[in-house]
Formats: C-alpha cells, sequence, structure tokens
C-alpha cells in the first residue's frame, strides 16, 4: 500500500516529533517534519507538492487562495488551535481540503503578558544587562502594579485572566471594546472604561487582547498612543497589526511612551533587519505566547487524532467554513 505523505510545518524548535505518538499513523501515513521556515511560495509549493496532509503550526505559515490551487494533492490540514486568520478556509472548501484544529490553552499567553508587563514595570532588561556587563548597580526606578491603573482593550478569555491577576496585584482594572457592557465588564473582573480614549488617557499600563479583523486593524495608531501618559507602558500578546508599526516606532523613539512590550510581529520570524530590533524602550519576545510544554503536546496529540479521524473518513474539529 501506497503510504500518504504528511509535512510538519514550522517546528522551530525541532520538538513536534517527541511530543506526540506519530506511530499510530506511521502505518498509513510518512511524515516529514520542518523546523525551518519556508518564505518563498516556489519553495513551499516545492516542499508540499507531493502532501496529502500538512499540520500548520498557528499562523506562522499562510495558507491563501494561490496556494491551495498550486496543492492539487492536498486534502487534510491541520492547525493548531481552533482558529487560523492565514488559511483562506473558502478557499480550502473549493479545492476539496478539509481543516481541522486542535484546543489551545488560553493560560500560556495570560502568562507572558505579565512576563512582559513585569519586565517592562521593574526593568528587568537593563537591570540584567548592567548586571552581566559590570554596569551601574540598581540604577533605574521600578512602576508600582499596585495602585496603578490596567487598561485592557478585549476583555476576552485571556482578557479575563489577565484581569483577574491585575486585581491580585491590586491594580484598578478598566476594560473597553466596542461592544462591551458595564455588566459584561464586571463579570470579566472590571469596569467599562467610558471610551477607549478615556482608557488610553488614564491607563498606567494598557494591554492589548482583541482579535484582529477589519474593525481593530491599526486600532491603536498615533493619536491613540499620544493620548497615553509618558509614564505609560503599552503590552501587546495580541495581534500586532492592531497596533500601528510605524507610529508604535515614533512613540518608543521620541518618548510619547514609557515603553512597550510585544510579543507579536507582522512579519515573523522578524527580518534581521526590521527597526523592532533595536527599537529604544521596547521589550520584545519571538511570539512565545502560546509555546509551552502542555500547548504543543496538546497540539500534536490531537494533531494526530485529527489524522487518524480523517483517515476513518470520520473528520473531527472541522473549523467553520472548512470542507
Amino acid at each position: 500500500m501506497t503510504k500518504l505523505r504528511c509535512v510538519v510545518l514550522d517546528d522551530y524548535q525541532g520538538v513536534a516529533r517527541s511530543l506526540a505518538d506519530w506511530t499510530r499513523i506511521a502505518p498509513q501515513v510518512e511524515t516529514e517534519f520542518l523546523d525551518t521556515h519556508i518564505t518563498s511560495t516556489d519553495a513551499l509549493v516545492e516542499a508540499l507538492a507531493h502532501s496529502e496532509i500538512v499540520v500548520a503550526m498557528r499562523e506562522r505559515t499562510p495558507f491563501p487562495t494561490a496556494l491551495f490551487a498550486r496543492l492539487p494533492r492536498l486534502r487534510l490540514l491541520v492547525t493548531s488551535g481552533m482558529r487560523n486568520a492565514a488559511i483562506d478556509m473558502e478557499a480550502a472548501a473549493r479545492h476539496g481540503v478539509t481543516v481541522c484544529g486542535t484546543a489551545s490553552n488560553s493560560e500560556p499567553p495570560t502568562e507572558l503578558t505579565w512576563a512582559l508587563i513585569l519586565g517592562l514595570a521593574r526593568q528587568m532588561v537593563p537591570e540584567n544587562a548592567a548586571l552581566r556587563s559590570g554596569g551601574p548597580w540598581q540604577h533605574t526606578v521600578g512602576a508600582d502594579l499596585h495602585g496603578s491603573r490596567l487598561g485592557l482593550l478585549g476583555l476576552g478569555k485571556i482578557g479575563r485572566k489577565v484581569a483577574r491577576i491585575g486585581a491580585a496585584f491590586g491594580m484598578e482594572v478598566v476594560a473597553w471594546s466596542q461592544n462591551l457592557t458595564p455588566e459584561r465588564a464586571a463579570e470579566g473582573g472590571a469596569v467599562a472604561a467610558a471610551s477607549k480614549e478615556e482608557l488610553l488617557e488614564t491607563s498606567n499600563f494598557v494591554s492589548v487582547h482583541l482579535v484582529l479583523s477589519d474593525r481593530t486593524r491599526g486600532l491603536i495608531g498615533e493619536a491613540e498612543l499620544r493620548r497615553m501618559r509618558d509614564s505609560a507602558y503599552l503590552v501587546n500578546t495580541s495581534r500586532a497589526a492592531i497596533v500601528d508599526q510605524p507610529a508604535l516606532l515614533r512613540a518608543l523613539g521620541e518618548g510619547w511612551i514609557a515603553g512597550a512590550g510585544t510579543d507579536v510581529f507582522e512579519t515573523e520570524p522578524l527580518p534581521l533587519d526590521d527597526p523592532l530590533r533595536t527599537a529604544p524602550r521596547l521589550l520584545a519576545l519571538p511570539h512565545l505566547g502560546y509555546v509551552t510544554r502542555r500547548n504543543y503536546e496538546g497540539y500534536f496529540t490531537q494533531a494526530v487524532e485529527d489524522i487518524e479521524a480523517f483517515l476513518a473518513e470520520k473528520p473531527v474539529r472541522v473549523l467553520a467554513g472548512g470542507r
């Protein structure tokens, strides 16, 4: 029997093979693991041309209409998580491709949000750099969380968890989104801000937890950044395009805000010459929000389950809009 071929994309850490039992599908499927990101569409087509199954990690590799058209053998696309804005679901359906997802935990990005907030507030990176290089001892003064205001843009599953931790630190938590009511805000452990502008003007820390959409793309631009206090910090662990990146660079360079923390970028991996790599007042991480052992074990174990179910002609966790 000729085996099907499966390619696991963007296994940056080289751990996908060890975090799930791929031998369960080995009798029917030959699996290849790629630990480098393929940026060229032609190179990606070459790598996937003979594959019936592809496993994608989050939104690292987009699957637009044009790509589906060049992969006639593709039948199953598995993505980690139950939502992937980088996959053209209508195109997948037109080309007869079933798209399945996996569970994903919201605690890891919540925890990383607080790592960024605490790192910024207590100047951990410059203080650590000074300690390791023989620089000055205690050369910064940290910002207090207790008694300060935490402004959340978005109060969904992750935003609510961030709100509870903010309250535990003794912070006043306010939130805003286009459809947030005072009642829903209270249920999520926050007070509804009168407006986005009021939240930005009064918060000491602003954290973004919105889904990227036509309504939220560029939601935080130059006007919004200038409304923030010059002692305030902005944190974004959601999607880079929600914050206008050139405006953010200006805000950091010219000191409109005290600093920013980000875990997301419009192009990933971030190009070596991108100005965000050297921007002042920026604590940046390479999109680690979901990168934990528990999440990865869930992703890859359920990817194997998705493949098994597809082979049995009983697909599970099929994403809306897919075949």
